[in-house]
């Protein structure tokens, strides 16, 4: 584990992930004191990429919970393999040895047991302890809100028919959320928290050269400099940094040197994922965006 804020950013900085001092305090934080780290921000600014900077830099596994809609305890916990319980049941009939209480002894034990994620992120591993993504966690309902935090407050679960496994050692957590609801207060809490925003043009021109050092200085600063305006513009969706290395990529691939107007147009789609948003920009608010940064460059 980290010894420093300085040392979180540099072992971050070593997985392509770079981020700024009070984002690495928070890391180094929670880290040290063993908490749930809470994230909050808009899509595509990069809360899930640093649960897995996280695990690469320090060794760790990496376990995600992708949360949605109707997510249960039983799924993001545990479920019985019934398949193999059934043919266990028939074979032990067939056999004539079908003790009830043997049975089921046998059909409710480890080996038919499938575990997911919060089971998995409570068990010992080699390495130390894993590091648990709970990713997009406004995307459930407050039921599972609430287990949850009875889950995060002891880092144990409870399977009915083999009792309590709590973790030996807490894992890392890291709890994302894109804001699309409130998450409960209560939940909040027991976390340290840090709202991830987008990052400015300087910062943003490093994330892309550490994720696409390929593309030349001239097209790195136009690409970041158009993406940070389009910010400025009232969209239905801003894109993130996500999108910015998408969309050098995709120039890359199509062996730009610069930004045009009509480069701009046929690979907006890389960048805005609305077609109202994609019509806004179209045309002269593209040719206009693209004129000013210009200016600004040249005058920088």
């Amino acid at each position: 584990m980290p010894t420093s804020i300085d040392a979180v950013q540099k072992a971050l900085a070593d997985q392509d992930y770079i981020c700024g001092r009070p984002l690495a305090t928070v890391v180094f934080l929670a880290l040290k004191l063993g908490r749930p780290l809470f994230l909050e921000g808009e899509a595509g600014t990069g809360k899930t990429e640093i649960a897995k900077a996280i695990a690469a830099a320090y060794g760790r596994r990496l376990i995600r919970l992708q949360c949605y809609e109707g997510l249960d305890a039983a799924s993001a916990v545990y479920e019985w393999n019934f398949a193999a319980q059934m043919m266990a049941i028939r074979a032990a009939e067939a056999e004539g040895s079908a003790d009830k209480d043997l049975l089921k002894a046998e059909v409710f034990s480890a080996d038919y047991l499938i575990e997911r994620p919060l089971l998995q992120a409570m068990r010992p591993h080699p390495e130390g302890p894993p590091v648990l993504l709970i990713d997009e966690l406004d995307r459930t309902d407050e039921p599972f809100e609430a287990f949850l935090l009875e889950a995060l407050s002891e880092f144990q679960v409870t399977i009915p028919e083999l009792g309590t496994i709590k973790a030996a050692e807490p894992p890392i957590v890291i709890v994302t959320s894109n804001r699309t609801r409130e998450v409960h207060d209560a939940l909040k809490r027991r976390c340290l928290y840090h709202w991830v925003d987008y990052p400015d043009i300087e910062r943003e021109m490093e994330i892309l050269r550490a994720r696409v050092p390929e593309a030349s200085a001239i097209l790195s600063r136009e690409v970041v400099a158009f993406v940070q305006k389009l910010r400025d513009v009232d969209l239905f969706k801003k894109p993130g940094v996500a999108e910015t290395i998408d969309w050098a990529k995709c120039l890359l691939a199509l062996d730009v040197i610069e930004l045009s107007p009509q480069v701009i147009a046929d690979t907006l789609g890389a960048i805005l994922k609305y077609q109202d948003d994609i019509q806004k920009i179209q045309g002269s608010e593209a040719k206009r965006l693209l004129d000013d940064l210009r200016a600004e460059i040249a005058g920088g």
